[in-house]
């Protein structure tokens, strides 16, 4: 199993390198991994210890942020050395001023693994969520040196719990983590079954994430006075699917305010939206406090304020959902809101969550978006009983950051 593995990631190398000419992310991850052995050659220092962060890609980059954080503030003396697999994590996020260096993950082969360790020798090493590397996790308990998992979750169709070669020879890598740090009991269940005994339940570090940013939010003068005394529904990360389907509730609901923040803000992408929209609308970049007063639409062009504009809203819409999955609840759901998402929402354990509470709302088709919406509009009542009930599920959820730094550093 081991050469028919080396023998997938060699494969899959050949791919991104012969895809690289027509493929912009083929390309980036092509050109960032031959870098990366001379990068850190000319930059590395070893003059304090270090840490190694990896993250698959962004969304997992904002679970493993609230650790380096914690780490920079509790444990200064350590150097931080981030790593990403994908190029929508490591092109937006190569700048970030808390980790000490940063880059793309080599292919996992041997040969790069043992390179990689040698070059960066790391005291401590955190996975984010999903990683599973067979000769990075070898080559680690190789050398003795600390691997954690952190806000992983673990479901029971994964290969680790089938009796298949291939099952069983992926689930032998998990006896190299030094510990779980796991979202859910079921998976510290799932676990156990295997006789792994080291996990624990620490929750989901983006809640950490997410209050800090709700902590940190910025008033924004034009949004204030857009909303007014109206209703506001805020849509975030939305895709054409999604746009489609609020076009049709804005065009027959004109006493509510909308503010959409499309995942894509490039230029056609905007055009095509407001192409869309038949009632009075304005793109963020264009407007002033007066000239937002009269609009039903407010488009945000400009990415870094949604999770700031959350705070106005009086329900939200998070997009993605009639697509591969929907985008982040949690930024909305800090705020003490109700959320309204499409069908694809089981992958994401924060949202079936709070399905199961009563706080969010799935829709399949147009009929039953537009009744949830006009039932959480209208009745004031049960708005404010599921926003507090919101507000307990997010409070109840903050402190994963912690737990994983005590367990770490008590045996470090």
């Amino acid at each position: 199993m081991n050469t028919l593995y080396s023998l997938s990631i060699f494969f899959y190398s050949i791919l991104i390198k012969l895809a690289a000419p027509f493929n912009i992310k083929a390309s980036q991850i092509n050109k960032g991994r031959q870098q990366v052995f001379d990068g850190i050659k000319a930059k590395i220092k070893h003059d304090r210890p270090i840490i190694w962060v990896h993250c698959a890609s962004l969304g997992e980059f904002e679970q493993g942020r609230p650790i380096i954080e914690a780490i920079r503030k509790q444990h200064p003396g350590y150097q931080i050395f981030l790593t990403f697999f994908s190029p929508s994590g490591y092109e937006i996020r190569k700048n970030f001023d808390l980790a000490d260096y940063i880059f793309y993950l080599p292919a996992d082969t041997k040969r790069n693994a043992q390179k990689l360790i040698e070059l960066v020798r790391p005291e401590i090493v955190f996975f984010v969520k999903y990683e599973f590397w067979f000769h990075y996790i070898s080559e680690l308990k190789k050398k003795n040196i600390s691997l954690y998992i952190v806000s992983s979750i673990f479901r029971e169709n994964q290969l680790f719990f089938k009796n298949s070669l291939m099952g069983r020879w992926y689930r032998q890598m998990l006896f190299s983590f030094e510990h779980f740090f796991v979202q859910d009991e079921q998976s510290v269940e799932l676990l156990g079954r295997l006789g792994l005994k080291n996990v624990t339940k620490a929750g989901d570090t983006r809640f950490d994430r997410v209050a800090e940013i709700a902590r940190k939010g910025k008033n924004i003068s034009i949004v204030e006075k857009f909303k007014g005394d109206s209703q506001l529904v805020v849509a975030g990360s939305t895709w054409k699917p999604d746009e489609e389907l609020l076009a049709q509730y804005i065009h027959s609901h004109p006493e509510t305010k909308f503010i959409i923040a499309p995942h894509e803000t490039k230029k056609g992408n905007i055009e095509r939206l407001i192409s869309l929209l038949e009632s009075p609308k304005i793109c963020y970049s264009e407007s002033t406090e007066e000239s937002v007063i009269d609009k039903q639409v407010l488009i945000i062009d400009t990415i870094g304020l949604l999770s700031s504009i959350y705070k106005y809203a009086d329900l939200a819409y998070i997009g993605g959902g009639f697509g591969v999955g929907i985008h982040n609840t949690l930024e909305a759901a800090i705020f003490g809101m109700p959320l309204i998402f499409g069908p694809n929402y089981l992958k994401f354990h924060e949202a079936t969550s709070m399905v199961e509470l009563g706080i969010a709302f799935p829709v399949s088709d147009f009929s039953s978006f537009q009744s949830i919406l006009n039932q959480l509009l209208n009745d004031t009542e049960k708005k404010d009983l599921i926003s507090g009930k919101c507000i307990t599920f997010t409070r109840q959820n903050i402190g994963a950051t912690q737990i994983v730094l005590d367990k770490v550093f008590n045996k470090h």
